[in-house]
């Protein structure tokens, strides 16, 4: 054998041990590891799909989340559905309620210090209803498997025991545990504070031999569509603080377009707003997660669930128990409370949960100075007032040049009548005639627009505190006025109630017919300060100035009562004012005489008498 051929012998030989030493050591445990991760993976994502969650990958960087609720008895009423289950009672300061013994769920919870209406024996608030009771609403919190076992966890039907506690309240958490008859037990401990904030501590006790890894979830499920109120200024639906991506939120008819809306690999919370009520799962600060918000249908029934998946699975050690601890938001969206919750357990941006709106530099700082003057004065109506006159302190400076060139005007209007009667053929002449008269006496003719055009973004701003705010909720007066954030409930198309029949009720045009006591107080105010003022020189505008207030009238009868009474004191405020301004700048202000000849009958202009033929 030559050498040539040993060497070439020898490589083939070298190549096949080469070729099947990788083969074995190298290429086929990738191939098994491989098949394994897909088993893997496909039995969580059918896990999740069973659990209606999010499904996280075996290298925790979680995949979508599975859409959908499982099926479940429909009651009547929400009483029958809460009997139907056996229960651990819920009972604190502000919350009643219980605990759903089958799959522990919170899912029964009203709230102490809320009432649907004003009076006294009116209903508490119901927030959390069971599932398949009408407007079925509830918190959910469990584990997704992670592997191929089989591993039994507890889901929406788990049986749980009470091993301590007999209730849920301040200081005295309740303990439930089920054993999966697998080698796992599992525990969750749910405690409360004196507010709205739920502690969930789950822990997983393993007596088996072998480890065991679980991904914690989290979720609010909310069935059928809730009445909404759809205000631009405010959001009412599901929504979240998702890390980076800020401030995610859904309506509820966009949902039902979008089915499905994932972000990945986050942190933050997850929940459901309403006007003035709010849930949310809350996973530890620094937990990454996947979150989802999806909506289904299933037997006909509008759903929507918000979830997250903590991305790190919990290990649990043979012979060894893990816990691990989130939270859960079901209450009343009162702003110290939720500022306490964000400051306390750094809850990343939790007062996102009220929605402040655009102008929140300036809404959030006058809810803080209505409350503090509330705290003060003892009234909401008050504070309003006094933030009213604070306001026109403010900006006294830039109304006193405005009103200043309005008593100008005031005082050359015989000049421009002049003017007008000498141009009326030549528009054009007379306006050039104008603007040489204001620029020789120094006069802005827009002057008179700034006095309303500076509180627009106060108007603006107090509206949203009125309308979003739950200390303005029920908020009194005096008199009839028993909640600011109501519109006033007299109407001049009954005579105030003497007439019996109700005009909002009226259909098509009812809307517009509830127009209070102060709706018309405001509109008065707003006419007698235009008479303060010269009117413009051209009929159209002066039509339009004249038909202001009557349409401003009708326009805030339907808002809340306290923006209407902010409006009527700061257009009084403002004749005042104007009254002592243009007084000394030397004008005479003839007020009542202009309002009685707002009622005298106009003569006709004369018309030119044709020739006869």
């Amino acid at each position: 054998m030559t050498p040539d051929n040993r060497n070439m012998i020898l490589a083939i030989v070298l190549s096949v041990i080469v070729l099947f030493g990788w083969q074995f050591f190298v290429a086929g445990p990738q191939l098994e590891q491989a098949q394994r991760r897909a088993e893997i993976e496909q039995a969580q994502q059918q896990a999740a799909q069973d659990a209606g969650l999010a499904t996280p990958s075996t290298e925790g960087s979680g995949t979508v989340p599975a859409a959908g609720v499982p099926g479940v008895a429909v009651y009547a009423t929400r009483q029958e559905a809460v009997a139907a289950s056996p229960r651990v009672a819920i009972d604190t300061p502000d919350l009643t309620g219980s605990i759903n013994l089958t799959g522990a769920r919170i899912d029964d919870l009203r709230l102490k210090d809320y009432r649907e209406t004003i009076a006294a024996d009116s209903p508490i608030i119901t927030l959390l209803s069971p599932a398949g009771a009408p407007g079925g609403y509830y918190i959910e919190q469990g584990w997704v498997p992670a592997g191929t076992s089989g591993i039994a966890v507890p889901d929406t039907n788990t049986p749980w025991a009470v091993e301590s506690g007999s209730a849920v309240s301040v200081g005295q958490p309740v303990v439930l545990a089920w054993d999966n008859g697998q080698g796992l037990v599992f525990r969750r401990t749910i405690s409360v504070d004196d507010h709205y904030l739920f502690t969930i501590t789950q822990s997983v006790q393993n007596t088996g031999t072998g480890d065991v890894a679980l991904y914690p979830f989290a979720r609010v499920v909310r069935q059928g569509t809730p009445q909404v109120q759809n205000f631009y200024i405010q959001h009412e639906g599901p929504l979240g603080v998702l890390g980076s991506n800020n401030w995610v939120a859904r309506k509820y008819h966009d949902l039902q377009n979008e089915r499905q809306v994932d972000v990945s690999n986050t942190t933050g919370w997850i929940g459901i707003t309403d006007k003035y009520w709010a849930t949310a799962v809350l996973p530890r600060p620094d937990a990454a997660v996947n979150a989802r918000f999806s909506y289904s249908n299933p037997a006909g029934v509008d759903t929507y669930q918000t979830s997250v998946v903590e991305t790190a699975p919990v290990v649990v050690a043979a012979g060894a128990t893990a816990t691990h601890e989130s939270f859960a938001f079901a209450g009343a969206k009162e702003e110290a409370v939720i500022a306490s919750y964000e400051r306390d357990y750094g809850f990343d941006r939790l007062e996102l949960l009220i929605d402040w709106g655009w102008l929140h530099f300036i809404t959030k700082p006058m809810f803080h100075i209505l409350s503090w003057l509330n705290h003060v004065l003892g009234n909401f109506g008050l504070a309003i007032l006094a933030l009213t006159v604070g306001v026109k302190a403010i900006f006294f400076p830039l109304a006193n040049r405005s009103y200043a060139s309005m008593a100008a005007m005031r005082r050359v209007q015989p000049e421009m009548k002049a003017i007008q009667d000498r141009h009326k053929e030549d528009r054009v002449a007379m306006q050039q005639a104008m603007m040489e008269l204001y620029k020789k006496e120094k006069i802005n003719p827009l002057s008179g627009c700034w006095p309303i055009l500076i509180q627009i973004p106060v108007f603006f701003a107090l509206y949203t505190v009125l309308f979003i705010s739950l200390e303005m909720r029920h908020a009194p007066f005096f008199g009839w006025i028993q909640d600011l954030a109501a519109q006033d409930p007299t109407s001049i198309f009954n005579l105030f109630g003497l007439l019996p029949y109700e005009p909002r009720n009226v259909p098509i045009i009812g809307s517009f017919l509830g127009i209070g006591v102060w709706p018309v107080i405001m509109g008065i105010t707003m006419w007698v300060q235009m008479k303060l003022n010269p009117p413009p020189p051209d009929p159209t505008q002066a039509m339009i100035f004249s038909l202001m207030p009557i349409l401003f009238t009708f326009m805030l009868g339907t808002f809340p009562a306290g923006l209407v009474i902010y409006w009527a004191w700061n257009n009084f405020l403002s004749i005042t004012q104007q009254w002592i301004i243009m007084k000394r700048h030397g004008v005479e202000v003839d007020l009542f005489g202009n309002i009685i000849s707002s009622f005298r009958r106009k003569p006709r202009p004369a018309t030119a008498e044709k020739p006869k033929a």
